[in-house]
């Protein structure tokens, strides 16, 4: 991992990137020290960062002690712009875990409470609002996402001729978006969901085109979030809030259900139409639904296997 991070091969012999190229060149220290003096005035203005950010090593490489003072400062810097002070942590996966969901699609009824208590939950911004799910108002008969309309009115929900399908980030066991990240700054966890390190990710927008989902969002503007807002309860890899340049996703709101707890998005469903569980337990609802009903997949042609599934009553 750490030569695929920190250094790349090139006929001309290894080109570091600009974080080992300013931690093993000889002006290192001083160059570190007149950066963070040069940034110091520069804070308020919300678009430059530390030279202990900026320095900071990969989520995968960063030792117990690393974290520990990762978590501190974005902990301190939280509470300086929003005035609260958050209960941030990094949430490992559990052992012998791997999650999903299935969504009734005879139940759902295109409400979009989902979709609002996502955006709460994971901190996301305000204005503009960046939305994780997108609810598509689909004509029977066809499962063609090209075909769904996900501007329909919601006080007019559901129409007859119409069922409603909420689309998200599918933690595709094969994700393509993972494939095309220059700099690993995205990649699949052992309980299959597919993080983001923010403070890696460079903004190349890459994993946002190659995802036939379209369930990736890139921050143009620096994002709007309220301090009466802010949700407290924040993991690094997730509803932590995240920067301006960068790509960001649904995660199973890992900060929840690593510790035991339910999606936010599922909690808040008014019809039950969705279920989420570890597919390694025999007995939990989410392998139940997958022996138990025709499940299937969105773009399943393409073979990224996706760990989100969608079936009828029938």
């Amino acid at each position: 991992m750490a030569d695929l991070i920190t250094t790349r091969q090139t006929a001309d012999g290894p080109d570091m990137n600009r974080r080992d190229f300013l931690k093993k060149t000889p002006v290192a220290v001083a160059w570190v020290a007149a950066l963070a003096g040069a940034l110091s005035p520069l804070r308020n203005l919300g678009d430059t960062i530390s030279a202990e950010e900026f320095l900071q090593s990969h989520y995968k490489e960063l030792s117990p002690d690393d974290m520990k003072r990762v978590l501190a400062r974005i902990t301190d810097e939280v509470e300086r712009e929003y005035r609260v002070r958050p209960h941030l942590r990094d949430v490992t996966p559990m052992d012998g875990v791997q999650f999903a969901m299935a969504l009734n699609l005879t139940r759902c009824i295109g409400c979009r409470k989902c979709v609002h208590a996502c955006v709460e939950e994971n901190n996301q911004s305000r204005s503009p609002e960046i939305q994780y799910i997108r609810v598509l108002e689909m004509p029977q008969g066809t499962m063609d996402m090209e075909r769904g309309n996900h501007d329909y009115d919601v006080e007019q929900v559901p129409r007859d001729g119409h069922f409603y399908m909420p689309v998200q980030c599918q933690q595709c066991e094969n994700p393509p978006c993972v494939k095309v990240c220059p700099v690993e700054a995205t990649w699949q966890e052992p309980d299959g969901i597919v993080a983001v390190d923010y403070n890696w990710c460079i903004g190349c927008r890459y994993c946002e085109a190659a995802c036939p989902y379209w369930a990736r969002r890139f921050n143009f503007s620096k994002p709007e979030l309220p301090a009466e807002d802010v949700n407290p309860d924040m993991a690094y890899l997730s509803n932590r809030p995240r920067p301006k340049g960068v790509v960001e996703k649904c995660t199973f709101c890992l900060q929840r259900t690593r510790e035991g707890r339910y999606p936010a998005c599922l909690e808040v469903c008014p019809t039950g139409s969705r279920v989420f569980g570890n597919v390694l337990d025999p007995d939990s609802s989410i392998s139940y639904i997958l022996k138990n009903k025709r499940v299937f997949v969105l773009k399943e042609e393409l073979g990224t296997r996706p760990r989100f599934y969608y079936f009828f009553d029938s």
